[in-house]
């Protein structure tokens, strides 16, 4: 090209062009890096999730613990009957069959009423455990590890229970109780 007829802008833009153009691939290519998160950043996103699904393993846990407790609590209930009715001890076996029936219906609820607070204030907060599960109706809305099925059981137990407290039997009781168990075990796999 002569320079002579170009415009002096034109004849810079012109050469740089040109230059660009022949330089090798590798050096065209490296002009521009992709932006990429820093991996300080992704490292401590990384460990944020982690501290996340720890936090939701620790509630499944503490769940678990306390419906194996209301567990333990009707058991030693069951006991109690057990002895008080082999003793002829009515109201002794009638205030342990209430209690039974009330441990049954807190394995059923994950807890009792002050469980239940904490569980409405994780839901006000936008917590669902199972939110999933709450969307397919296998959990109602908060739950842990009783189902919905499981759940109404378990009240079916309580109340069965509930009514043998004006005349109790063994018999009756153990029954009941083993119903309980079959959906208890289902609930409380063996820990991992």
């Amino acid at each position: 090209m002569d320079r002579r007829f170009m415009m002096p802008g034109r004849w810079l833009a012109a050469t740089l062009t040109c230059g660009l153009l022949s330089a090798p691939a590798p050096a065209r290519a490296q002009a521009m890096p992709e932006p990429s998160t820093p991996a300080e950043m992704v490292a401590t996103y990384n460990t944020l999730a982690d501290g996340i699904l720890a936090l939701k393993r620790t509630e499944e846990n503490l769940v678990r613990s306390i419906v194996a407790a209301a567990d333990a609590h009707g058991e030693v209930q069951l006991m109690r009957a057990e002895r008080a009715l082999a003793a002829g001890d009515a109201s002794g076996a009638k205030a342990a069959v209430e209690a039974l029936a009330a441990a049954v219906g807190q394995i059923a609820t994950e807890g009792d009423n002050s469980v239940a607070a904490v569980r409405k204030r994780l839901l006000e907060g936008g917590h669902h455990h199972n939110a999933a599960g709450e969307a397919q109706g296998i959990f109602d809305e908060g739950f842990v590890i009783v189902t919905k099925a499981a759940k109404q059981k378990l009240l079916e137990s309580s109340r069965r229970i509930g009514q043998m407290a004006s005349s109790p039997s063994a018999a009756g009781l153990d029954s009941e109780w083993a119903s309980v168990q079959a959906v208890y075990k289902d609930l409380m796999p063996p820990a991992k």
